[in-house]
């Protein structure tokens, strides 16, 4: 133990700790009298703290002794939960450890995280006190929803009802919204009385699937808006729906080839795909046939990702002069669910390539446009082979050579430099175009291209589109992308058309990667295999039994490669997938690589055979679970408690996503077979759960996460601030002069002598050393003096008796 003294501390520290939660808005006037009054209280010996709580924690003035001013205090983040036992543990660490402290809690009480009494209960530092000041809650209009009650399970064509629950403070009216799948279903006048309302409407009938409902609430001088809108989904069983995405100008016919007895079928064109995940969980497969990667855009690309990941949605991809690797399709959530890959094996027969890549780097480029395009580049990169010839410049008013014109050494070394390009500038366009062309118009290469991307416009010199015809004729082709609507689209375009690329037009930022990608694949080889073969059958025997009777020949298809674990029903005689297959997550997914027109399919088009084909592929990707009787139940706080009815599962799975495909953080408690609890961390509104078990059921769903408890008008918890203040040692104070009192218990420093007692023991021990060595002249000095004075008494000097002495 290290030995110490004790000194007693006259310094006492006094901590304000305001609630700035929703719960106590319109208390930011009586918070800043209460403080300036009792500071008329203060001692000079006491030194004065203000920090702001919520769910979060700020200091607004550290410990000072000086005179105070209060700051105008801003708002805290997180105002939608009151963590009081953070506020305290956070004020804790503050001040001076050893100095008798108190704490001053201006709240309501209204704790919705944590548990303050607990930590209390634990506090072992008697030298702090909590004192409280009671806010009281504003006075207020406020309506509430309070429930949206629909059954989890329907069956489509059966009547259901919905119930609402609304909690009004005061008599008042207003209007209620109710929605399907973010379509208006209809709204109704309301009157509202205080305390609890409820209204009962018929559930229109639904497709199968997923269906999502909404409410909302609208009322004149409503305090909160937080707690006006609720979310509940149904899962509506019946014959499964299939949703068929084809491109704008080539109609799909698969629609009339599949069973419509035994399918509901949708056709959407891919500009018209849903942007939420709500879209997509209607339906139990979804084909793409033909569509184009560059349309769709990777934000969808990623709900379709989410929803035969976690939903156990079927997925099929068609081919087609748009799809697959000249799709845009390299690198993207589709490519990662489906069994094959966009690049091809032989990158060593292709033709010597040169690939310069310009890019606006301006001030407008920031934040999202420039994080894709510079994402866009690095694909282009790795799709190029070591040794081609590579080049990228950004531009703002001036040329920015980030990687010089050149043969590809280190592909990762050209993607760090491409991503690390900053934004800043105007736009000068032309220039960087200009230097692309002389960089590589003496280079040998069998395909020279460029590509320009820019969100701005810029004057152009003289005679540019001549230095683009000429550019072309040295085998140099162009083309451009455009985005954004402030992009000078009507030159762009001309120099594409000039230039003899393509334009892209582009409104949604997340399709760039997809152009860039497809522009790329576009030169680096010819992915259309279009001689006319006969596809070799694998070992998927429902495909085998389709075709027991022969195969049709077809004449083309884009050339991928299949994954590894992929299940190759049919392929080329080069040995490229026709047919794959294979299971994604809870979901199969299937690729077929010609197309659906006959134009590439051939004879397989006009096969009496056909439409079994495409009813065989739905067989496929059709979700195999069975339904699982489950029950939840929703309790607090965004816990749900799941529990197998039936009692046949031991273990289940638990995942969840938000409405945009964010996956949401579940923690599992699952304390006994077929039962768990689980709670969700996402912010409130609907959250779509998917649950599997180890009987190959599954269960979907959708839950509202509910609002917070600071958005329910209740009244201060006035049990909670008496129990915080006695176990504290403190008091509920109502004349703010009190908190300056001075406080019971001295603060304590305890000061370690360690140092002085090491240094009183050298001490010590140096002058033993010096007594015991000085210490044996003394006694001979002695003698010696003695010896003198004896002789001087006698007359006779020492060296006479010493003389004396040697004569005898």
């Amino acid at each position: 133990m290290t030995p110490y003294i004790v000194l007693f501390n006259n310094e006492e520290q006094i901590l304000f700790l305001a609630d700035r939660s929703a719960s106590t808005s319109g208390t930011e006037e009586e918070i800043y009298a209460f403080i300036q009054q009792s500071l008329k209280a203060k001692n000079p010996n006491q030194t004065v703290g203000l920090y702001s709580f919520a769910g979060d924690f700020r200091t607004d003035i550290s410990l000072t002794k000086d005179q105070v001013r209060i700051p105008e205090l801003e708002s805290l983040g997180q105002i939608s939960e009151t963590n009081l036992e953070k506020a305290v543990t956070l004020a804790k660490t503050t001040g001076h450890p050893d100095a008798a402290t108190r704490m001053v809690l201006l709240t309501d009480g209204l704790q919705t995280k944590g548990d303050v009494l607990s930590y209390l209960q634990k506090f072992t530092n008697n030298r702090v006190q909590i004192d409280v000041a009671k806010l009281e809650n504003q006075t207020y209009s406020d309506a509430a929803l309070t429930k949206l009650d629909v059954p989890r399970t329907s069956f489509a064509g059966q009547k259901q009802f919905m119930k609402v629950e609304v909690n009004s403070s005061n008599r008042t009216t207003g209007t209620l919204f109710l929605y399907k799948d973010d379509l208006l279903l209809g709204e109704e006048a309301i009157d509202l009385v205080p305390g609890l309302n409820q209204f009962t409407y018929p559930l229109p009938v639904a497709e199968t699937g997923l269906v999502k409902y909404e409410a909302k609430l609208v009322v004149d001088n409503d305090h909160f808006l937080e707690n006006n809108r609720m979310f509940a989904a149904v899962s509506v069983q019946g014959k499964p729906s299939v949703l068929i995405v084809e491109n704008d100008d080539s109609p799909s016919v698969i629609p009339s080839l599949l069973d419509q007895k035994a399918l509901n079928v949708t056709v959407l064109q891919a500009t018209e795909l849903p942007s939420i995940i709500s879209g997509y969980l209607p339906y139990q497969a979804i084909i793409f046939d033909n569509v184009p990667g560059t349309v769709v855009g990777e934000q969808k690309m990623a709900l379709i990702e989410q929803v035969v990941r976690n939903f156990g949605t079927g997925f099929m991809m068609t081919g087609g002069p748009n799809s697959f690797g000249l799709g845009g399709y390299f690198k993207t959530p589709i490519e990662e669910l489906l069994p094959v890959e966009m690049e091809v094996k032989g990158k060593e027969e292709l033709p010597s390539l040169g690939l310069v890549i310009v890019m606006d780097r301006s001030g407008s480029m920031s934040g999202s446009k420039l994080i894709l395009a510079r994402e866009a580049a690095s694909r282009s990169v790795d799709l190029l082979r070591e040794k081609d010839t590579f080049g990228f410049t950004a531009f703002d008013d001036s040329i920015w050579e980030v990687v010089p014109v050149g043969p590809i050494n280190d592909k990762q070394e050209i993607i760090e430099k491409i991503l690390a390009v900053p934004a800043a500038g105007g736009t000068n366009i032309f220039p960087s175009v200009e230097k692309a062309f002389q960089d590589l118009a003496d280079l040998s290469l069998q395909r020279k291209h460029i590509i320009l991307l820019t969100d701005g416009q810029s004057s152009m010199p003289p005679g540019y589109i001549d230095i683009i015809e000429e550019a072309k004729n040295n085998n140099t082709t162009l083309s451009t992308v455009g985005i954004g609507t402030d992009a000078d689209q009507t030159l762009l375009e001309e120099m594409a058309l000039t230039g003899g690329g393509r334009y892209y037009g582009v409104t949604d930022e997340s399709t760039v990667p997809a152009i860039l990608s497809r522009e790329t694949i576009t030169m680096t080889r010819t992915y259309i295999e279009d001689d006319p073969f006969y596809m070799k059958l694998g070992s998927v025997a429902e495909w085998n039994e389709l075709f027991a009777s022969g195969v049709p020949k077809m004449n083309a298809y884009i050339a991928t490669t299949a994954k590894q674990t992929a299940d190759v029903a049919a392929i080329s005689p080069k040995e490229d997938p026709i047919l794959a297959e294979w299971k994604y997550g809870l979901g199969r997914t299937l690729a077929f690589t010609s197309d659906s027109s006959g134009k590439w399919s051939g004879d397989l088009a006009s096969w009496e055979q056909y439409p079994e084909f495409w009813n065989t592929a739905m067989t496929r990707i059709l979700p195999s679970y069975s339904s699982a009787p489950y029950v939840l139940t929703q309790g607090n706080d965004g816990e749900f408690t799941i529990t197998d009815t039936s009692g046949e599962a031991a273990f289940l799975e638990v995942s969840a996503v938000t409405e945009t495909g964010e996956e949401i953080k579940v923690v599992e408690d699952q304390s006994l077979p077929g039962k768990t609890i689980v709670t969700l961390d996402s912010a409130p509104g609907l959250a779509y759960l998917s649950v599997t078990d180890d009987q190959n059921r599954l269960f979907e769903t959708g839950v509202t996460i509910p609002y917070s408890e600071e958005y329910r008008p209740r009244n201060p918890d006035e049990e909670l601030l008496t129990s915080i203040a006695k176990l504290m040692g403190g008091s509920v104070v109502t004349d703010p002069k009190e908190v300056f009192r001075s406080l019971p218990n001295r603060g304590e420093e305890h000061k370690t002598i360690t140092t002085w007692l090491l240094f009183g023991s050298l001490l010590l021990f140096f002058s033993d050393i010096t007594l015991r060595r000085f210490g044996r002249l003394v006694p001979a000095l002695r003698t010696n003096r003695d010896a003198q004075q004896t002789s001087e008494d006698t007359g006779t000097s020492i060296t006479e008796l010493l003389k004396r002495k040697k004569k005898r």
